[in-house]
């Protein structure tokens, strides 16, 4: 039986709960954007900080509700596809993947995921640039596709920011590769160690230096990241760039100077 007391107090706990701020989600923790680090073969990834440390940057600057934790997978994991972005870095060769994990990998870009593949070995045309090159024309050998140049003006440099070339721990690739299918860039990659730029140790020192461009390098390689994670996720929506020239007049700005420095914006908006 519930007594007049009981109901009061049932209803001011009711109230103090209602109270407490809680983060909407529509649909539930599962819905939250998660990286997953491929590895292939059993090199282990060479960056295991970057991950975690981009997503972190990625839930400060935007409003992508994110899994601060990457999933660790192999192509033939049965949770290949729980992530919309695979990330693959490496140092050295690998052999390629079974039969099975290349058809996964190939059915995976097919139908809406996204690949960042990271050269980290400081190197354009290495041992890993080579695997890198068969594991492409393994995943599609008819008709063949090969690594292309992504030219600047590319939606994936304008996604968030408007950047004009990919950075990372170093600077020697000018411009990011990929293969591009129906008019989507399904695979990026880029040797100038992006994870070297982000990975941070559990001291908020940062694991490497950025050569030659210092803390500017470095920031600008984490804008890089987030334009490709937004651009997994959203595509070409910002391919009708017509405003951007207007923008960079307006700021006075170019992707390698002060970009976004209030000091040296214009005072007037």
């Amino acid at each position: 039986m519930i007594t007049r007391r009981g109901f009061v107090a049932g209803a001011a706990a009711a109230l103090a709960l209602a109270a407490v701020p809680r983060r909407a989600r529509a649909i539930g923790p599962g819905s939250r954007f998660r990286f997953a680090q491929l590895q292939i073969g059993s090199a282990k990834p060479p960056r295991p900080a970057a991950l975690k440390r981009l997503a972190w940057e990625i839930d400060k600057r935007t409003s992508i509700d994110i899994d601060l934790e990457p999933a660790l997978v192999t192509p033939t994991s049965e949770t290949l596809h729980e992530s919309p972005f695979l990330y693959l870095a490496g140092e050295r060769d690998f052999e390629l993947p079974s039969a099975a994990g290349i058809e996964a990998l190939r059915r995976y870009l097919t139908y809406g995921g996204f690949l960042l593949i990271d050269s980290a070995e400081g190197s354009a045309d290495g041992a890993f640039d080579g695997s890198v090159r068969k594991l492409v024309a393994a995943i599609y050998p008819q008709p063949a596709k090969t690594l292309e140049v992504v030219p600047p003006d590319h939606v994936v440099y304008k996604s968030f920011y408007l950047l004009d070339k990919p950075l990372g721990r170093l600077a020697i690739a000018p411009a990011l590769e990929g293969i591009v299918r129906e008019d989507r860039l399904v695979a990026a990659y880029v040797a100038n160690d992006m994870g070297g730029a982000w990975a941070r140790d559990d001291f908020g020192n940062y694991d490497f230096p950025c050569e030659p461009g210092g803390d500017r390098q470095r920031e600008l390689s984490f804008r890089m990241g987030v334009n490709l994670v937004m651009y997994a996720l959203c595509l070409d929506y910002k391919s009708d760039q017509v405003h951007v020239p207007f923008i960079m007049k307006r700021r006075r700005w170019k992707p390698d100077d002060g970009a976004m420095d209030p000091a040296k914006l214009p005072s007037k908006p």
